[in-house]
């Protein structure tokens, strides 16, 4: 029976990220369900207590120990200058496996060339504390205000610059705006609150979680090969296959035959298999991964 202290609290983001966060725990094992309206969902495990808020409040609340820990990004923890435990890095997002980017963009036409053209000049950002450290690094006394969403359309008719989160840049290329810097590189990070943290049934809990997530991750956009081969021909496969220079094999009951296990990127696969099928491995069984623990 799961006691109140047996309660892990943890936040997740709603929003943009809510898909691609429940859809990594589902594949680390933890079957979580919302419905309508409701930022309280269930999941099939006892022990977590879980709640959906938007990613820019998630470290405040586990900072101050409203949650024990939380999954944002670490553009947000950046923003808020939040006291917390960053347990590991989840580099997800709902488009790519790839971090995004806070960016300073201006119009294409733009006279401006540089963060340091900007002395004087207006910027529209939802990060206005990440905005104003990144301009005080670079010596620029600029006007920053807070955007409300659609921050790309203010420019030029509202503000000089922008600085916005992006992960490919097609939006930006869209409405003709050019990049001028990266101003933070950021991707999900699991954080903690550093009172839960010194907790040994809640550190233990939350490192259970991490290396399933890790796993889940590790496992992501890899499959598994599995093939019969004779031994005779087993070198000449393994020199001809780099990738699979570190198989799992086994002998066969079959005498002279032995069974050959690997992981490998699922981009490649159909090059591989015809090159398998040629080497003279039989039965091979392509199977997906739900998670690679190293």
């Amino acid at each position: 029976m799961t006691t109140g202290s047996s309660i892990l609290r943890l936040g997740l983001p709603s929003g943009s990220l809510q898909e691609a966060t429940f859809a990594l725990f589902a594949k680390a094992g933890f079957a979580i369900h919302v419905s309508n309206r409701s930022y309280k969902p269930t999941v099939d495990d006892p022990e977590l207590q879980i709640r959906l808020l938007r990613a820019q409040e998630i470290s405040r609340y586990v900072e101050h120990g409203f949650l024990d820990c939380g999954l944002t990004g670490h553009d947000w923890i950046i923003e808020n200058g939040s006291d917390v435990e960053t347990v590991c890095e989840l580099t997800f997002s709902k488009g790519s496996s790839g971090p995004t980017r806070w960016v300073l963009a201006v119009p294409e036409d733009s006279p401006i060339r540089s963060v340091k053209d900007l002395e004087g000049k207006r910027v529209a950002t939802e990060a206005v504390g990440l905005t104003r450290r990144f301009l005080e690094q670079n010596g620029v006394h600029a006007e920053v205000e807070f955007s409300w969403g659609a921050t790309e359309v203010k420019v030029p008719d509202l503000v000089d610059a922008i600085v916005d989160v992006t992960s490919t840049g097609s939006s930006l290329r869209a409405n003709k705006l050019r990049i001028l810097e990266v101003v933070l590189t950021s991707s999900p990070r699991l954080i903690v609150n550093k009172a839960a943290w010194a907790e040994p049934w809640k550190r233990s809990k939350i490192e259970r979680l991490v290396l399933l997530l890790t796993g889940a991750l590790n496992a992501r956009d890899k499959v598994g090969l599995k093939m019969n081969i004779e031994q005779a021909r087993l070198d000449a496969l393994l020199k001809a296959l780099p990738a699979l220079r570190n198989p799992t094999i086994a002998h066969l009951a079959h005498p002279g035959w032995v069974a050959v296990e690997t992981i490998i990127d699922e981009k490649i696969v159909r090059e591989i298999i015809p090159q398998l099928k040629e080497l003279g491995a039989e039965g091979i069984i392509e199977y997906p991964l739900n998670k690679v623990v190293y």
